[in-house]
């Protein structure tokens, strides 16, 4: 397969479309730097490649990824996912994240972790996790707190609506600055969002009208332009308004 050969800076491949056998980046021409590596990328002895299309996604200060919209989640390091426990063992808590295998939560990695007070998750329990690790062949695995070891935004959620999207709709709805469509709709609605970059999502409010109301405009957005979703969530509004 003919490459894109790289000039030693990504820059130039950044929201642009890319495809697997792309080099966008050569380390031997880069000096004490570091950079980190999301989904979609691979590195082979000093070439950063592709290996699979979409677009490259860039943020500050050093990470690169390839954003894509699938339905299949492949696990990535540091990634925020919404997992549903399948099994409790005496170590690890088995979560279903959509990956290709199943995922284990032990059953230390929640702020404060100790043997005296480790949490009890039933089978189909609703979490927030990180990835902590995601090695090819392995299972990945799970951690309740972040990066400082606080428990942050990460643990299990009680009650609202959870359901499934692609991973491309996840990304969009994480973005900075906030996705019109969660923008327009947060200024009128109360409502609780949790987004896993696995292609699930979370919403609580306090009323079911509420929350159908939030989820159905998720789901229309996909396909839409900033300008559109903000036109269909004020219609939205709109008709919530007149019942």
């Amino acid at each position: 397969m003919e490459t894109k050969p790289s000039n030693g800076s990504p820059a130039k491949f950044v929201d642009q479309l890319v495809v697997p056998g792309d080099v966008i980046l050569d380390l031997s021409t880069m000096a004490e730097q570091t950079i980190k590596l999301g989904g979609g990328l691979r590195q082979d002895c000093d070439a950063i490649s592709v290996i699979k299309a979409g677009i490259l996604r860039f943020s500050k200060p050093n990470k690169y990824w390839v954003e894509s919209s699938q339905k299949r989640y492949v696990p990535c390091a540091e990634d925020s996912v919404l997992g549903i426990v399948v099994d409790c063992k005496p170590d690890n808590f088995l979560v279903d994240i959509k990956g290709p295998s199943v995922a284990f939560l032990p059953v230390l990695a929640f702020e404060g972790g100790t043997r005296r007070n480790i949490p009890r998750f039933e089978a189909g329990t609703l979490i927030y996790v990180r990835v902590v690790k995601a090695n090819p062949g392995m299972n990945p695995e799970l951690s309740c707190v972040d990066a400082t070891g606080k428990a942050a935004q990460y643990g299990a959620l009680k009650e609202g609506l959870m359901f499934e999207c692609s991973t491309g709709l996840s990304r969009m709805l994480l973005s900075s600055p906030t996705c019109p469509v969660l923008e327009t709709l947060g200024k009128k609605l109360p409502f609780e969002i949790a987004v896993g970059l696995n292609g699930r999502v979370w919403v609580n409010a306090g009323s079911p009208s509420i929350v159908i109301v939030v989820g159905n405009a998720i789901m229309k957005s996909e396909s839409l332009t900033k300008v559109q979703q903000k036109i269909m969530a004020e219609k939205l509004l709109q008709r919530v308004q007149q019942e």
